[in-house]
């Protein structure tokens, strides 16, 4: 193990016992961080100190501490005046009491650190702690001062040495009332089943296997621009959906069992995997349904195609051979339909020729009675004139 720089030292006050400590971070920041640069040339960006009543650049060695106040006033304080402090935690971690682990809330847990024995004598007392808080299945809650403030901790064994995590004082925990959900959604008893059977499904995770997938991608990108590579491309994001919750469920007990191999006892159950249903929504205009369909891959798709051609030469012969058959029955049909239209056709020409003669025959008959009345009409007609003519002579 690499050395490790301790950043306070002190002592363990356990009753009227103290145990010398140095305290050293037992976590470290592995994120990614860029500096600032002038796009144009790709210049480092700087931040100088300097002193707004000279107007100049100030050292570190210059630099003291100072509170301001409401008015603008400024205070200078020092490090001799922090020293001076009447605090008994400015260096020792002061243990409160010992309170079973799950009274502490884990929204108070803050940053970890580890605990070593300063020096020989201090081996004996430190032993002791850690195994008396390992035997009883305790913490202790303990106070100690920090850069610039005093803080509350609890103080803990792991494996074989102590460890202490900083915990937030109950007042600067923010109360939940504004963040719950609106208390008049029901659960019920058939949901809360699915979530226990999928909880005990997903089952228990080695943490030691988690990795940050987003810091890797960066390096990936990093080594990528360094390199002249090919960036690589961000996948892309699934679309949300509104679904039924029990379905919702059901589709992920089955991912999460095929993910965690399920064993082939279960395989029957799996199949008959739960249909995701989209919630009911209002009545709306009637559509043309739309065609939802997979993907199929090209070998697929090429072997379709070459059936289809297949089959469509198939069919193309039969349909030829039956044209043809059909065209041979159909020949003789259509000369006996032909012949028979003509025949029709001669019969109506010479009905229509009978009529036309027996209409003129009946005209010449009209014609000649009509001549036969006016010559009688005439005759008539002139012994009445010659007998008047003869009565006016008279």
């Amino acid at each position: 193990m690499r050395y490790v720089r301790s950043i306070w030292n002190g002592t363990i006050s356990f009753g009227l016992v103290s145990i010398p400590v140095k305290l050293m971070n037992a976590t470290e920041n592995r994120s990614i961080s860029f500096r600032q640069i002038h796009l144009a040339d790709d210049g480092r960006i700087r931040y100088r100190k300097f002193c707004e009543l000279e107007d100049r650049e100030v050292p570190s060695s210059e630099i003291a501490k100072g509170y301001e106040d409401a008015d603008g006033t400024v205070i200078p304080i020092t490090d001799e005046d922090l020293a001076k402090l009447p605090l008994l935690t400015a260096r020792t971690i002061e243990i409160m009491a010992f309170v079973p682990e799950d009274r502490i809330d884990p929204l108070q847990l803050g940053t970890a650190y580890y605990l070593s024995a300063n020096g020989a004598p201090a081996t004996k007392p430190y032993a002791l702690l850690r195994e008396a808080l390992r035997r009883s299945g305790k913490v202790a809650v303990a106070k100690y001062a920090l850069r610039g403030r005093e803080r509350l901790g609890m103080v803990r064994a792991v494996d074989d040495v102590l460890g202490m995590h900083g915990l937030l004082w109950p007042d600067e925990i923010r109360a939940p009332e504004e963040v719950a959900p609106d208390s008049g959604v029901t659960v019920r008893g058939t949901e809360l089943d699915l979530a226990d059977a999928l909880m005990d499904t997903l089952g228990e995770v080695d943490v030691d296997e988690l990795h940050d997938q987003y810091r890797a991608a960066l390096e990936e990108l990093i080594t990528a621009k360094a390199e002249g590579k090919e960036l690589p491309s961000a996948p892309e994001p699934e679309g949300g959906k509104v679904l039924d919750l029990m379905a919702a469920l059901e589709k992920s007990v089955h991912a999460a069992r095929r993910s965690r191999g399920a064993g082939a006892g279960e395989g029957a159950g799996e199949a008959e995997e739960a249909e995701v249903r989209r919630l009911p929504t209002r009545k709306a205009a009637r559509t043309a349904p739309k065609e939802v369909g997979g993907k199929r891959s090209t070998a697929t798709t090429k072997k379709a195609a070459a059936g289809k051609t297949e089959q469509k030469k198939s069919t193309t012969g039969r349909t030829t051979a039956k044209s043809a058959s059909a065209r041979k029955k159909t020949a003789p049909a259509k000369a006996t339909a032909a012949s028979k239209a003509t025949a029709s056709k001669e019969t109506t020409s010479a009905k229509s020729t009978a009529k036309k003669t027996a209409e003129k025959k009946t005209a010449a008959k009209k014609t000649a009675q009509k001549k036969t009345a006016q010559k009688k009409t005439t005759a008539k007609k002139a012994p009445a004139k010659k007998t008047a003519a003869r009565k006016r002579t008279a």
